[in-house]
């Protein structure tokens, strides 16, 4: 048996290559690699002997010949191909061990230049990967550190790889130049090409939006059903999940997460991670429906439940905060699809134990505390349409209290500015047009998702007054601006004191007139967070 070594990341090799060489097994190699192996005192042969023809143009050219790919093509069981490699005196090559340039980590780097970009992307690697992968009955193919492991164990066992093996070894290795050429052709489509600056330490200017989007994702897991039971589903991840990301949890227990299990989780997560202070948010059909902040996640969850307790009936929980007992004490007592958290403390976990349906997520906290949340946002949202994709930047827009325009007579309060900002927050989550209603760090009343913005803010008094909740005193926050007076008089006449909105409209001063003949203070924050 003969393996070919050629690898970019050199972690594992030299263990990988004595542990081939211990089983008997050929070792050839190019470059920086086989001058490691070799000083490792493992016994090499490089290419360039096999090709007698010599790495050239700075290696550019090494791999590319007829004695490598006829090694890896030629199929065993065809009496003709095995005839041609011995008449060329071919010998075959039965372990291929490549990773590539590492072209994503350099385009990734501040201050990439064109030249460094394109000296690393790689040629021969790829195209030897994809001879053996595609001869995958023959040759196996390792692209990743993470499958030595496996190959030895393998080797170790039988004396060679299962078919099984290296199917799987031949996917992974068409997925892998899928991802490097998709790469590629990404950074290249957003350079701003700009010939009168080209030199080689010339850092072009990219696009926001490359000419061609590849997007990578790796199927998580299929789901029993998409959105309607008639519906066929899947959970993909990012080829690179950002930490603290929903994807990058872990089930500790109960059924398996349906696809709106999913969707709704994600909104509950992406908002309660919005908060330092010990936040809980409840979620219902992917709209809050439930956030508050408190001393503790017990008492963030006490107030998120008060809001709407007929809608969190089945909802989806999350907390920024350890789910402790008291908190799981009061959590157990409702009917929860979902309950997630940054972690769950052993007497938590016994509490739910018995509540053997209710899926509980641990999503690990990102180092650097409450404000490294930021690292799990998406950076970009898609949505298609009819055989097209909409991309744009995601919103992760945050109001500073600096951001505030005070528009009215009325001068808003202290208390009134820090619930406005709350109040600012659980509205970018809450599908439009958007309402909310909040007061001591707790939202009040919701409205959610109407054609109308005169009609949210009805939903959102009728939701308070079946919570048995008071308005009088609160604080508004509307995702848009209001178009005319009329759904400002419905909040004001519900109880509220102060209103956030974004201005904007052709009426603005319609609306601040509204707010100072109602005796109410009225604030700009100059931007909109529409939600559809």
């Amino acid at each position: 048996m003969r393996a070919l070594l050629s690898v970019s990341d050199k972690t594992g090799i030299v263990e990988f290559a004595q542990a081939l060489h211990s089983l008997g097994v050929t070792l050839l190699s190019t470059g920086g690699t086989a001058k490691l192996l070799s000083d490792k005192g493992l016994p090499v042969t490089e290419v360039a002997e096999v090709t007698n023809f010599p790495e050239m143009l700075d290696g550019r050219v090494k791999t590319l010949h007829p004695k490598v790919h006829g090694g890896l093509l030629a199929r065993r069981e065809l009496p003709e191909h095995m005839a041609a490699l011995k008449e060329q005196g071919i010998e075959t090559i039965d372990l291929l061990v490549v990773n590539l340039y590492p072209f994503e980590a350099t385009v990734a780097k501040a201050g990439c230049t064109l030249a460094d970009a394109i000296e690393n992307i790689d040629i021969g690697g790829p195209a030897m990967v994809r001879s053996a992968a595609k001869n995958w009955k023959d040759v196996g193919v390792v692209t990743d550190a993470g499958q030595y492991e496996a190959v030895i164990a393998e080797l170790k066992a039988a004396g060679k790889l299962s078919d099984k093996l290296r199917f799987a070894l031949s996917v992974a290795a068409f997925n892998r130049i899928a991802q490097y050429d998709g790469a590629i052709s990404d950074y290249l489509s957003s350079v701003t090409f700009e010939e009168e600056k080209l030199a080689e330490s010339y850092v072009p200017a990219r696009n926001l939006f490359p000419g061609q989007s590849n997007g990578q994702f790796i199927k998580v897991q299929d789901l029993r059903y998409g959105e309607n039971s008639h519906q066929q589903a899947a959970l993909y991840r990012d080829l690179y999940p950002a930490p603290g990301s929903l994807v990058t949890g872990v089930q500790l227990q109960g059924k398996e997460l349906s696809y709106n299990n999913i969707a709704d989780a994600d909104a509950a997560w992406e908002c309660v991670k919005s908060f330092e202070a010990p936040a809980c948010v409840i979620v219902k059909h992917a709209n809050p429906c439930g956030v508050a902040v408190g001393k503790d996640a017990h008492e963030a969850y006490a107030k998120a439940f008060q809001t709407d307790p007929t809608s969190a009936f089945g909802g989806i929980i999350a907390f920024n905060r350890t789910v402790d007992k008291a908190a799981a004490e009061a959590v157990v007592k409702q009917f929860v699809e979902v309950l997630m958290a940054p972690d769950f403390t052993a007497e938590a976990l016994e509490i739910f134990k018995p509540k053997v349906n209710v899926r509980l997520m641990k999503i690990a906290m990102p180092k650097g505390g409450a404000s490294a949340w930021d690292q799990g946002r998406n950076a970009m949202d898609a949505k298609r349409v009819g055989s097209g994709l909409l991309l744009q930047t995601a919103d992760n827009h945050e109001l500073a209290l600096a951001d505030l325009k005070v528009v009215t007579v009325k001068q808003p309060t202290s208390e009134e500015l820090q619930d406005l900002l709350f109040a600012w927050k659980v509205a970018k989550y809450v599908k439009s047009n958007a309402i909310v209603f909040c007061k001591n760090g707790m939202t009040m009343g919701v409205g959610a998702g109407q054609m109308s913005r005169l009609d949210s803010a009805r939903i959102a008094s009728i939701k308070a007054e079946a919570a048995k909740l008071s308005l009088q005193g609160t604080v508004v926050a509307s995702d848009a601006f209001f178009p005319f007076r009329d759904g400002l008089d419905v909040v004001v006449d519900a109880g509220a004191t102060c209103v956030a909105q974004p201005g904007g409209s052709m009426r603005d001063q319609e609306v601040i007139d509204a707010a100072n003949e109602r005796g109410v203070a009225m604030v700009f924050t100059g931007v909109r967070h529409f939600r559809h």
